[in-house]
């Protein structure tokens, strides 16, 4: 089968809505069979130690998108020191839709959907976390939402909802607190913000402002921008293997610097700027 190895540069300068240029790692990204038909959807999954985890979530997602339209899976590694490379190599022997992008060095989670975004073919956009607490069942609801809701609306993302979470007391309690202080705050009337299981579109995520945790606020970024969001009910599942990265201490720290960075960010851009180009002559 004839391959191609395609280089892409993060860099960009997000001129859309005024933002300093902001820089994301040079990526590459492994070789992309052409015989495979230009992808509709593309499947994002960032990862940072992620050994188990991989080749489960990559069976469960191969097999929901029996059903969709052509689709491209694209696999982050944030710098893993784990398994997860050698686990990666090996699913791209049965999995042809499968791209793998390794960062050299740890970015995080926002760089990660950075670079996959950039390097993404499909115009719509589906990301899960990469430990499998996402389900990705819930993607054909999620994606039929989407699909209806473009045609009312300039609707930018539909976003899950998770119930029954799956997680230890503490977590649960600290995500209660965030959603219901950034509800508050910033007015996005996003119902669970950290959600990793998300469908949207790539050119509306490619205006959206760039920075270290920018993730976390993809609803109130859609909205600034004049997009409409939705929310979804999903499952949640335990993690398979290994630990979550984050604690729920460093989120709190680095989670009031950033919303307070964000409500500044909200001000500045009060409403979304439009314009209409003149036909020739006019």
């Amino acid at each position: 089968m004839d391959e191609e190895v395609a280089s892409v540069s993060a860099t960009r300068r997000l001129a859309d809505n005024g933002t300093a240029a902001a820089h994301s790692p040079a990526l590459s990204v492994a070789p992309v069979a052409r015989a495979l038909p230009a992808p509709v959807l593309s499947i994002l999954v960032p990862i940072h130690n992620e050994q188990g985890n991989i080749q489960p979530l990559l069976r469960e997602i191969s097999q929901t998108l029996a059903d969709q339209p052509p689709a491209e899976i694209i696999y982050v590694d944030d710098a893993s020191t784990d398994g997860s490379a050698a686990e990666l190599a090996a699913a791209r022997q049965d999995c042809p839709q499968l791209r793998v992008v390794r960062h050299g060095k740890r970015f995080g989670q926002s760089a990660a959907l950075r670079s996959a975004a950039l390097a993404a073919r499909g115009t719509i956009l589906i990301t899960l976390d990469g430990d499998g607490q996402n389900d990705p069942a819930d993607i054909g609801r999620l994606l039929a939402t989407f699909q209806a809701a473009t045609a009312e609306e300039r609707c930018g993302m539909v976003i899950g909802w998770r119930q029954r979470r799956q997680d230890d007391w503490l977590r649960r309690f600290a995500s209660q607190v965030a959603n219901q202080v950034r509800r508050r705050l910033l007015k996005d009337g996003a119902l669970d913000a950290g959600c990793g299981l998300k469908v949207m579109a790539r050119d509306a995520f490619l205006r959206l402002p760039y920075f270290n945790h920018m993730h976390r606020f993809l609803p109130v970024l859609m909205l600034r921008e004049g997009y409409t969001v939705r929310s979804m009910e999903v499952g949640h599942r335990p993690r398979r293997h290994g630990r979550s990265h984050y604690g729920v201490l460093d989120r709190l720290a680095a989670g009031i610097v950033d919303l307070a960075g964000v409500w500044w960010l909200q001000r500045r851009c009060p409403e979304p700027i439009e314009g209409t180009e003149l036909e020739s002559g006019l």
